[in-house]
């Protein structure tokens, strides 16, 4: 026999909402209708502390939603219009020269420091000033 303690609550109900548990009790893999009304319980009342605790009326809610999923569209189009011309280009300079192997690791791994070091904000202004600097310090090296 179960040491458990339970509190006992009368319940009146309409017939309708006795044959939904009688229907859905074991489709919910409870082992009694009683856990079933439980489970309904706790189920609604977090239903209602989520939407009493949230700090936008759902309207606004709604809307914002409904503009980032816009927002997000937007950037997906842009994304891959800015992934095509990259590969177009791409497809341009690998045509145009040989690239050696070496040549290619040493320069992803000169970009990916160029990014982290610049949170991606690399401009090609940057850049032709980066490797003028380089130049001149190579020349007062020699």
């Amino acid at each position: 026999m179960s040491t458990e303690t339970r509190d006992r609550l009368a319940l009146r109900m309409q017939p309708e909402t006795k044959q939904k548990i009688e229907q859905w009790y074991q489709a919910d893999n409870c082992k009694s209708q009683n856990e079933f009304v439980e489970r309904a319980v706790n189920f609604y009342a977090d239903y209602l502390a989520a939407r009493d605790n949230s700090l936008l009326p759902e309207a606004i809610q709604s809307v914002i939603e409904g503009r980032l999923g816009v927002l997000e569209d937007h950037i997906a189009r842009r994304e891959f219009t800015r992934d095509v011309e990259l590969d177009l280009v791409i497809g341009i300079i690998a045509d145009a020269f040989e690239i050696d192997l070496d040549d290619l690791k040493r320069r992803r791994a000169e970009s990916v420091r160029n990014v982290k070091a610049t949170n991606g904000l690399i401009s090609l202004e940057k850049r032709a000033r980066s490797r003028q600097e380089q130049e001149w310090d190579e020349e007062w090296q020699d």
